[in-house]
């Protein structure tokens, strides 16, 4: 406890610094103006820092990634609510509310509301990050090889529900980060797989140009081939919130606050759940439901601080358990193995110290975004007026450069080209790249688990089915995947349905 508390307070003090706070206020200002503009996400602005960052200490790149995560889903309530367009998947449930009171004029105190939610939200998720992450040190060292290729595969049976809502869509792309995974030379021996002849891929294909190609280089054919223009409300009034409608709406804060950080823990539950369910247990909660839809400060508060809270919660499975919750958590993830952090178990055995300087920079992340939305607003409104036509041929010169940077391979670009013209085609069908990088991200991790185990065992798969954590990961990887039946599902919801009415049958015989 000591340990912890003191470690707490060195990367706190460690981050205390000019040096570390431009770092964050860039980072943050970054990510707001992706968010801010509508057809960037937060995860195409990860994936781009990651290439713009990959020379810096492994630190200062994590800053600057998690500042910009936490300012790209905050600004992205910038245009939900003066545009009616959710900057990001995860602001759509503040569009309703928020753009209803910049109809009425009352803009600058939707964008207040928004500020103080993702700020109270996003420090409550810093203190379960603080609190929760370590607790799962106890079982890192209990982790071997048959441990790791259950929680590989778990992690790749999570990519049926990361996003969208068809599973095998989302677990075909998996399966296709897995094999593009598998290009090169294997990591035991250093055979070629897969390579079709050529000599550039026995490198294999690299994360960072299959990062940029998937988010960057397709998201801006994606924007270039579908623009949308809508009429932005100016801010007229004050942005700085009222303490007392702060205050008034705590008990929003706190549910929607655990409400964020309970779907974030989940696997494959993004950022836009907590917000759809923070703003839906709000209304249930309300006595004033009508309002709701038609400018309600509750909803707009559930919503933002739900949202908000997500992620830190997203960052606890990612570090402790190396699988991502979320698309800007996997990519986030992907950053930390390029920089030579291999999130997981072990993590907390090796780099304790690195889990409580993620907690200071989240906490850095959420002063940052104070800032920038109670003073920054009206200079920030500006970047809305850039054409489409002038921000994506930037965006594609930063894809390039940041595709050849890393290993100065024009194999690289051709890389990212072809994955991204593939990721366009495959996005119109209803195909996300969020699973295919999750597969790309553990796919090393399962071949090289899954080999090893078998060497160790002399090629017997028992030690995989008989092992205690092996069992409980085995269980509910095999469980989640039967969901997806429809015949299993409807068993599981009729025997629940059955349990809880034998429950409440037996509540009034107990009183």
């Amino acid at each position: 406890m000591l340990d912890g508390l003191s470690m707490l307070g060195h990367a706190w003090l460690g981050f205390l610094n000019v040096h570390s706070i431009a770092y964050g206020l860039g980072g943050a200002f970054i990510g707001i103006v992706m968010g801010i503009l509508p057809g960037l996400s937060a995860t195409l602005c990860i994936a781009l820092l990651t290439t713009l960052t990959i020379k810096l200490q492994a630190n200062d790149a994590i800053l600057i990634l998690i500042c910009s995560y936490v300012g790209a889903l905050y600004g992205g309530s910038r245009t939900a609510i003066l545009l009616n367009i959710p900057g990001t998947a995860a602001n759509a449930a503040s569009c309703a509310d928020g753009y209803a009171l910049a109809l009425q004029g009352q803009a600058g105190r939707a964008i207040g509301i928004a500020t103080s939610g993702a700020f109270m939200g996003t420090l409550f998720g810093v203190l379960c990050l603080a609190m929760f992450t370590p607790t799962l040190a106890e079982v890192a060292l209990s982790f071997g090889a048959y441990e790791f290729f259950w929680l590989a595969l778990f992690g790749v049976a999570m990519s049926g529900s990361i996003v969208g809502d068809d599973p095998l869509k989302g677990w075909l792309m998996g399966a296709l980060g897995l094999f593009v995974a598998q290009m090169g030379q294997e990591g035991l021996y250093a055979h070629d797989r897969f390579t079709f002849g050529w000599d550039e891929l026995a490198g294999g294909i690299s994360l960072i140009p299959a990062l940029v190609g998937a988010f960057g280089f397709a998201e801006v054919l994606t924007t270039m081939s579908d623009p949308i223009e809508r009429k932005l409300i100016d801010v007229r009034d004050s942005v700085l919130p009222r303490f007392r409608e702060v205050v008034q709406y705590w008990r929003t804060v706190l549910r929607s606050g655990v409400i964020g950080v309970l779907t974030g823990l989940l696997p494959g539950v993004g950022e836009d759940s907590g917000a759809w369910m923070s703003y839906a247990a709000a209304k249930a909660a309300s006595k004033e439901k009508e309002k709701f839809g038609k400018g309600s400060i509750d909803g707009l508060m559930a919503a933002e601080t739900g949202d908000m809270a997500s992620i830190p919660g997203h960052i606890i499975p990612a570090l402790a358990l190396g699988i991502p919750g979320s698309a800007p958590s996997a990519v986030l993830m992907a950053a930390m193995i390029i920089h030579g952090i291999q999130p997981g178990p072990m993590l907390l055995i090796q780099h304790p110290q690195f889990v409580y300087d993620v907690v200071a920079m989240t906490s850095l992340a959420t002063f940052t975004i104070l800032f920038f939305g109670l003073f920054m607003v009206r200079p920030l409104m500006l970047i809305l007026r850039v054409k489409r036509t002038v921000l994506m041929p930037i965006v594609f010169l930063l894809c390039t450069v940041g595709a050849f940077a890393n290993a100065s391979r024009l194999f690289d670009i051709y890389a990212m080209l072809v994955i991204g013209i593939g990721a366009f085609f495959l996005r119109r069908r209803g195909y996300q790249m969020a699973p295919f990088v999750l597969g790309l991200v553990l796919g090393p991790l399962l071949d090289k688990s899954l080999r090893r185990g078998l060497v160790l065992s002399d090629g017997s798969i028992a030690p995989f089915f008989t092992r205690p954590i092996c069992i409980a990961f085995a269980t509910v990887t095999i469980f989640t995947i039967l969901l997806y039946v429809p015949a299993f599902k409807a068993l599981v919801q009729r025997t629940s349905g059955a349990l809880g009415s034998l429950v409440k049958s037996m509540l009034p015989r107990r009183g």
